[in-house]
């Protein structure tokens, strides 16, 4: 294929991946144009970059993956980021989530559980010269006191409870977005539902699923009291 041929047909990829997060539901212009403006390609190992701009779930090591873009965009548009928030991702896997998350935010930090991930995933943002993302290794489920509090929190990973004490690190009127996984008696695979925990500025914890999610690993669990 020649260089021009190449190009053409990338942008038509890049377009096709485009129409998939719409298709979706996706409808936040300022979330489109975060997805459009970051190159899924640079945060795929080298040998899936070919299927990079494709709407699946890639590999990326330590027995994790990057979300199909089309279910990522319905998590972080639930999540309402706006320009000056402060936002926690719990998992940064290939540092892709993140990169789109600085392009809404102040600030980002994201935690990430696999030392070798967080590595890679500091380089990857480094080299596109995101200057608004600190990656940690760490437990994302329990982050440092000496982070403080955030605005938003999603947490990239599938949860068998609802993560009540990540939820006490929001500021009032912050929003937490995770995917509760509930496998039940008979069933041979977890159901996934997408859930936002909204904080009010009076101290009220408020849940609202938004409907079923596929994260497309297994979950964590999280005993955590009320």
């Amino acid at each position: 294929m020649n260089p021009s041929s190449a190009a053409t047909a990338a942008v038509e990829e890049r377009a096709a991946l485009l129409l998939a997060v719409r298709r979706a539901g996706v409808r936040d212009i300022s979330v489109m144009r975060a997805f459009e403006s970051v190159p899924r390609e640079a945060f795929a190992p080298h040998k899936f970059r070919d299927l990079a701009n494709n709407n699946m779930a890639l590999p990326i090591g330590c027995g994790q993956t990057m979300s199909r873009p089309s279910e990522l965009a319905r998590r972080i548009e639930a999540l309402r980021v706006g320009p000056a928030h402060r936002v926690l991702e719990v998992g940064a896997g290939s540092g892709y989530c993140a990169a789109i998350l600085a392009r809404l935010a102040r600030e980002v930090v994201t935690l990430e559980r696999f030392a070798t991930l967080a590595t890679e995933a500091r380089l990857r943002l480094e080299g596109l010269a995101v200057d608004n993302v600190t990656v940690r290794h760490g437990d994302g489920l329990a982050p440092d006191p000496e982070l403080g509090d955030f605005d938003r929190i999603l947490v990239e990973a599938a949860l068998a409870e609802r993560p009540v004490t990540l939820a006490r690190r929001l500021a009032p009127g912050g929003a937490l977005v995770y995917v509760l996984s509930e496998k039940k008696a008979g069933e041979k695979r977890p159901r996934q539902r997408l859930i936002k925990l909204d904080f009010s500025e009076t101290g009220e914890l408020r849940e609202t699923d938004l409907g079923p999610q596929s994260l497309g690993f297994a979950a964590f669990g999280v005993a955590q009291a009320l």
